[in-house]
């Protein structure tokens, strides 16, 4: 029997970040809309999912850790110098905008959902502020457990951490060392808004109706900053993607269809 060969798979690729605390498999609903239009590639960052604890870090755990982590499992699904349209959540939205601005013209779209790129803010800046405090708060809890209900409750909203099945706690208790990692890496990235000028691809920045006021004030700053972005809200809070999936996967797909036709 003489087997035939697949033909080429012509879809453009999107490649998709997961938020703190989370795995590549929250944009599951998202994939399974998509398949049709894209070949979607969602990688689990450090420390998650079945990504490993990141090991033998020389001092800080920067972006650029996590950058080269996302390179190396891409590598096994891209060719050399193939574009790609970059979604990226939270942390995922802050890691996407570095791999951006290191892969440049590359990628093809950037779509962001509230990322917690406070290193881009000013000292002084009341949104970057109010994260750093509870950065000190989540640091000074006296158990993991407390710090995982800071900041399970900080992006949700009080009590919700305390309303979880015991399992549930203990699963994200498990993670909050890497959370832990991921505001280090944040607040120590050494770019500014004025670096986000590079990124001339199209560019949408979204955010909850219900997020905090931090998130919500740095995606308006991010969507001013970037040279050819439109920003949205959607209804839900800081993880709408997770929890009103209904409500921003079609604003996404919408974005995603046009960015297509325009690249």
């Amino acid at each position: 029997m003489i087997s035939q060969a697949l033909p080429p798979d012509t879809r453009p690729v999107l490649v998709l970040l997961h938020s703190s605390m989370s795995s590549r498999s929250q944009w599951n609903e998202l994939i399974a809309l998509q398949q049709s239009e894209f070949r979607c590639i969602a990688v689990d960052l450090l420390g998650y999912g079945k990504s490993p604890f990141p090991a033998e870090i020389d001092g800080q755990f920067t972006l650029a850790h996590e950058v080269d982590a996302i390179e190396a499992a891409l590598a096994a699904h891209l060719d050399v110098g193939q574009p790609f349209h970059l979604l990226g959540h939270s942390y995922g939205g802050a890691t996407a905008l570095r791999l951006a601005r290191d892969y440049g013209e590359r990628v093809l779209s950037l779509t962001l959902f509230e990322p917690v790129a406070f290193h881009l803010l000013s000292a002084s800046d009341p949104a970057r502020i109010e994260i750093e405090q509870i950065v000190a708060t989540l640091e000074a809890a006296a158990t993991p457990q407390d710090a995982t209900r800071v900041f399970i409750d900080y992006w949700n909203r009080p009590g919700v951490f305390d309303s979880l099945p015991a399992a549930q706690q203990d699963k994200f208790t498990m993670q909050i060392a890497k959370v832990r990692l991921d505001f280090q890496a944040l607040l120590g990235e050494p770019a500014t808004l004025a670096d986000l000028a590079s990124l001339t691809m199209p560019a949408l920045v979204l955010s909850g109706k219900n997020s905090p006021a931090s998130t919500r004030l740095l995606a308006a700053q991010l969507a001013a900053a970037l040279p050819n972005a439109d920003a949205a809200q959607t209804a839900g809070g800081h993880m709408a993607p997770i929890t009103h999936g209904a409500a921003v996967n079609p604003v996404i797909a919408s974005f995603l269809q046009q960015a297509t036709v325009d690249a």
